[in-house]
């Protein structure tokens, strides 16, 4: 994924997600978080999934106004 400096990134509820209507409004633009499930993990939650993404995209933009 490519974050432009001028993206925004929108995250759901850690217990319900998105709308569906903003998932069909913007298929294209879903993103997935790889990693591998077991029987002890099952997903991410949410500070965790922010994290990730925001900092992948500041990195991508060279951390644009923050150094």
């Amino acid at each position: 994924v490519k974050y432009s400096d001028d993206c925004f990134i929108v995250f759901g509820k850690e217990t319900k997600g998105l709308p569906e209507d903003l998932h069909n409004l913007y298929y294209e633009n879903r993103i997935k978080i790889p990693m591998i499930a077991n029987e002890h993990a099952r997903s991410l939650n949410l500070s965790n999934s922010v994290n990730i993404v925001l900092y992948e995209a500041l990195r991508q933009n060279k951390f644009f106004d923050l150094i």
